[in-house]
């Protein structure tokens, strides 16, 4: 069962929340982080991706970079732009996009619970990317990035969050890009209790998004139990920070393909081959979303077509090979385009739906050759993937809205 704990967190002072809070240090590229911090000193983004904090171009895995995180952090505690709860709590964290809410649970989860699949995962973790975040936490000795998490709806869980928050006055509220960020403190030691307790009940979390920070937590929650062989279980090393969503509140974007040629094919022969295994026509309307899973979008040449999968290709009974993500893989990319290993071929690049189906037609009327546009992955099927112990195709989901940094970090000591 799933073990949660309240932590004394450390967090923006009210009137420099808007200005701290930044997106996910992984949804944009070094020189994208330096754009958005500019005129901006308080940016979450001079720690997460500090590497911005130099002329370019810097290595953002320099030791000098790690140490340059730990220097800001530690100087905007100094200066009073954080404050930490003298007691634990757990917190709400509320966003509202496009008139749809979703509502969290800030606490920490447990490393033993990761190690023990009681934190289930559906996706591989990249070496170098591990070592980065592993670097970045020893640096700057917390957590600084939240672990998207999903549970199976517990209503007793919702009415309590929902109670709480209708009834407080929130500690920040404010619009960052079109999303309304809203969080609460929970200060009640019975209602903490009582919270702990039901997730007692829950049987798996699920990670949706934060697979190599989870990791990464892991690896250096494991690491200082070695260096500290007497140490007990309440250090907060033992665990990380996360938010925790009920899956109903939860909505996927696609996570859409371009590639950069046809693999040596011309378009005739290219098509041919897409014949042989899909129904193809002009799409009918452009661009082209799909409107039901298993079938699909590409645009080529300024047009858009709907590829249908003949139905003896879809496996129905494997959670994995049934992901229209796979059915792309194994059906075009690999063995028309010659993508083997999408994790690892220059050839294609992914674009999350938030960037929107224009973006795929501006790449490929510039420097890209095709695009795919798929109907998204939907939380049903993450969760049945990760209970089959099994693992997704790279890039198989866009979660949206992303989690803000720098609301909430938890300090390990």
């Amino acid at each position: 069962m799933a073990v949660i704990k309240p932590f004394r967190a450390l967090r923006p002072r009210s009137d420099l929340a808007d200005k701290i809070a930044a997106l996910p240090y992984d949804v944009m590229n070094s020189q994208e982080a330096k754009e958005m911090v500019k005129q901006n000193k308080y940016s979450f983004l001079h720690i997460d991706r500090a590497e911005i904090n130099f002329p370019e171009p810097t290595d953002p895995h320099e030791p000098r970079v790690y140490l340059k995180a730990k220097e800001i952090l530690d100087q905007m505690i100094a200066e009073d732009y954080f404050i930490q709860d003298e007691t634990e709590c757990l917190y709400i964290y509320r966003q509202i996009m496009d008139g749809r809410a979703q509502t969290g649970l800030v606490c920490c989860t447990a490393i033993d619970d990761y190690k023990n699949n009681i934190i289930k995962k559906h996706e591989y973790t990249r070496a170098d990317k591990e070592e980065d975040r592993i670097a970045h936490i020893k640096a700057v000795n917390a957590h600084t990035g939240p672990i998207f998490q999903t549970y199976l709806d517990k209503p007793a869980v919702k009415q309590i969050i929902n109670h709480w928050a209708d009834t407080h006055q929130p500690i920040y509220q404010f619009s960052s890009s079109n999303v309304e960020h809203i969080c609460w403190v929970i200060d009640c030691s019975e209602t903490i209790e009582e919270l702990v307790e039901l997730f007692d009940k829950i049987q798996y979390l699920y990670i949706a998004d934060g697979h190599h920070r989870s990791q990464a937590a892991f690896r250096v929650g494991m690491e200082m139990r070695q260096e500290n062989s007497e140490y007990s279980i309440t250090e907060e090393f033992n665990y990380f920070l996360s938010v925790l969503f009920p899956a109903s509140d939860l909505k996927i974007m696609p996570y859409n393909r371009l590639v950069r040629d046809l693999a040596g094919l011309s378009k005739q022969e290219f098509f041919q081959q897409i014949q042989e295994r899909f129904t193809m026509k002009t799409a009918p309307f452009s661009p082209y979303q799909p409107e039901r899973k298993h079938v699909f979008g590409m645009y080529l040449d300024n047009q858009w077509y709907q590829l249908i999968p003949k139905p003896e290709l879809i496996q129905t009974d494997d959670p994995v090979k049934s992901l229209d993500v796979a059915i792309l893989q194994d059906q075009i990319l690999a063995p028309i385009l010659n993508i083997i290993d999408p994790r690892t071929d220059e050839r294609i690049e992914f674009v999350g739906g938030i960037r929107g189906l224009r973006e795929l037609e501006n790449r490929v009327n510039t420097n890209m050759k095709a695009a795919f546009s798929l109907y998204p992955t939907s939380i049903n099927q993450v969760i049945n993937v990760a209970d089959k112990d099994q693992v997704m195709p790279p890039k198989s989901t866009w979660f949206e809205p992303k989690l803000l940094s720098g609301i909430f970090i938890h300090k390990l000591s």
